[in-house]
């Protein structure tokens, strides 16, 4: 349990620096698509692996 709360707080950690120093070498302009890819793309992914997880379960 604490070895993977460790791995969680590592890697938040490696992206949050990734996005610090890393983000102004990637331009991305400020559009209504951009921002709608930025906000949904996290809540798909998820949605995506529980609903696996999900049929995984169920056979």
């Amino acid at each position: 349990m604490t070895n993977s709360i460790l791995k969680i707080f590592i890697l938040s950690i490696a992206l949050s620096y990734v996005i610090k120093y890393g983000g102004r070498f990637l331009p991305v302009s400020g559009t209504v698509v951009a921002a709608l890819v930025g906000v949904l793309t996290l809540p798909v992914l998820m949605a995506i692996a529980l609903g696996w997880r999900w049929q995984q379960n169920k056979l």
